[in-house]
C-alpha cells in the first residue's frame, strides 16, 4: 500500500511544472472551452489504491473515453447524454449512469462557466497549480470535481472525482493533444457490438 501510495505521490508531481500565478475561473474555462477535440496518456489512481494507465479521448461537447491497457479490460464511454462501464471480461453489458449525475458533467458541458453561482466550492493556488474544486449547484449530492492547472501555458494536468458516496478516483493527465476523433469512437453500441460477434 505504501508503494502505491508513493507512486501516486511521484506521479502527481512529475505532471505538476512549476506555474506563474494563480488563474481566474475565467481563465481556466476560456481553457476548458477551448478544449474541442484531445487525446493524451492518464495515469488513474483508483479508489482501491490501485493504479491504471491508458489513454483518454475528449470530444466536447460531452463525449469522453476511457482506453485502459491491458490487463485492464475495462472501457469507460461518455456519450449521448450517459457514462458507460463496460467490462469486456464479463460480456456485452455495459452499467450505464446518466452523465449529469456525475461530476464530468462540469467539463463536458457545451458552455464551462466555473464563475456560475455555487458551481465552485474552493479556489486555491499551492505554488505550482491552481486547484479548483467543482460541483453542479442544482445537483451537490452527486458529487465534485477537483481540477488542478497549470499555467504559461494553461494545461489541466489532474482532476479527482468524488462521488457522492465518497469515494475517489484521480486521474492525472499527461499532455493532451488536438486531434481528430470519430464520433464511433464514443458509441457505446459499436463497442457491444464488437463483443457480440
Amino acid at each position: 500500500m505504501f508503494r502505491i501510495l508513493t507512486a501516486a505521490a511521484f506521479l502527481v508531481t512529475l505532471a505538476l511544472p512549476a506555474a506563474a500565478e494563480k488563474l481566474s475561473l475565467n481563465e481556466v474555462s476560456r481553457y476548458l472551452n477551448g478544449i474541442q477535440s484531445a487525446e493524451g496518456k492518464i495515469t488513474q489512481i483508483n479508489s482501491d489504491g490501485t493504479l491504471s494507465t491508458g489513454t483518454l479521448y475528449i470530444k466536447r461537447p460531452g463525449k469522453m473515453r476511457f482506453d485502459y491497457d491491458p490487463p485492464e479490460r475495462a472501457l469507460v464511454l461518455v456519450g449521448a447524454g450517459a457514462v458507460h462501464i463496460l467490462d469486456r471480461k464479463l460480456g456485452a453489458v455495459p452499467d450505464t449512469y446518466p452523465l449529469n449525475q456525475t461530476p464530468l458533467s462540469i467539463i463536458l458541458a457545451r458552455n464551462v462557466d466555473l464563475a456560475r453561482a455555487g458551481m465552485v466550492t474552493a479556489h486555491d493556488y499551492d505554488g505550482t497549480s491552481t486547484i479548483v474544486t467543482a460541483r453542479d449547484p442544482e445537483r451537490p449530492e452527486y458529487g465534485t470535481i477537483q481540477l488542478k492547472f497549470t499555467g504559461d501555458p494553461v494545461e489541466l494536468r489532474q482532476w479527482v472525482i468524488t462521488d457522492g458516496d465518497g469515494q475517489q478516483t484521480t486521474v492525472v493527465l499527461g499532455a493532451l493533444d488536438r486531434a481528430t476523433l470519430s464520433n464511433r469512437l464514443f458509441d457505446i453500441r459499436a463497442e457491444v457490438e464488437k463483443l457480440r460477434r
